[in-house]
């Protein structure tokens, strides 16, 4: 038996932030911005919404593309760092949005990797348990982690939303995944305050503990290394040349980071598909938003061979290798 995606949806708030907002906010500049970034503008999910209900829209188009019923739904999972509250998860919530009961559901994360690691949990589900369709999501709100008054994080950061109907399939269309984390590296990407070691305080507010940090020199020669890694180990395992590959679907945390693993790939960055220009990091969601997108207009096609690849808090990394079956 294989497995195969047979589904993507995605869904992006209305609410634009521009770069020329941005210099409304902190000591910053459109130019300086887009040159060091590459991004121009992010969207930002309105108060009284969460992560549920972008997952719910992302699912709901999932779910329409794949073109099944949503009671053939048998499983949800959902890669966030930003859920709707500690508990119940994200995924039970938009369980219940989309009117399903008694099937499992539940989050998990692995930062911006976890669509990736989302994709070979669900066909462990579906090759180890026997369930025979699920929802693979990833639904972000980072903005609600963003500090506003730090420049170097604060013209990062987006919402949206992503989601994957996978299926069991005669075609193997999930080929392999390749996973990686190391935790020795935790203090260069995280949220100090808001979890059980640290609980939310008017003192953790008053220190902005409460959002993102992050050691952004560090991370950069970090990211391009082990997303290039995470790619090769793929390739090589599955006895793939670099050309073989139709195109690739990278995280979208900076457009430097982005050629720069593709330079050390010696991969022609026209392989990889960006729209970091108009949703910033959206940490989970950026590749299942990014793979809908591609095949929506057209730059991926029945049989073509699409490497994943992501990089994030953990810190991990990892990549996918799928083949087009629709």
């Amino acid at each position: 038996m294989g497995v195969a995606i047979i589904g993507t949806g995605s869904y992006l708030p209305e609410l634009r932030l521009t770069n020329k907002d941005m210099e409304m906010m902190v000591d910053t500049s459109d130019e300086w911005i887009i040159s060091r970034t590459g991004i121009k503008e992010r969207r930002i999910c309105p108060k009284g919404k969460g992560s549920s209900d972008l997952g719910y829209e992302a699912s709901l188009r999932a779910i329409e593309d794949a073109k099944i019923k949503k009671e053939e739904i048998e499983f949800i999972i959902c890669a966030t760092i930003t859920p709707d509250m500690y508990f119940p998860s994200t995924a039970c919530i938009i369980q219940k949005k989309l009117g399903l009961e008694n099937i499992p559901s539940f989050d998990f994360q692995a930062a911006c990797s976890g669509f990736i690691y989302g994709l070979e949990i669900a066909r462990g589900l579906i090759n180890g348990c026997g369930y025979k369709k699920g929802l693979v999501i990833a639904s972000e709100c980072m903005s609600r982690l963003t500090d506003y008054t730090d420049r170097s994080t604060c013209v990062l950061l987006g919402d949206g939303a992503g989601a994957s109907v996978v299926s069991y399939s005669e075609e193997d269309g999930i080929i392999d995944s390749f996973l990686s984390s190391n935790g020795n590296y935790g203090n260069l990407l995280f949220t100090p305050a808001g979890g059980s070691l640290s609980q939310s305080s008017f003192e953790t507010i008053e220190k902005r503990e409460n959002f993102m940090k992050m050691e952004g020199s560090t991370l950069f020669k970090i990211a391009i290394y082990s997303m290039a890694e995470a790619v090769e180990k793929i390739l090589e395992r599955n006895n793939l040349k670099k050309e073989n590959i139709s195109i690739v679907i990278p995280h979208q945390a900076n457009l430097r980071i982005i050629s720069g693993v593709a330079e050390k790939l010696g991969i022609p960055l026209e392989k990889f598909f960006i729209n970091i220009e108009k949703y910033g990091n959206m940490s989970a969601s950026c590749v299942p938003v990014a793979l809908d997108e591609a095949v929506k207009e057209g730059r991926i096609k029945k049989g073509d061979l699409i490497v994943t690849v992501a990089f994030g808090a953990g810190l991990t990394w990892a990549s996918n290798l799928i083949r087009w079956i629709k």
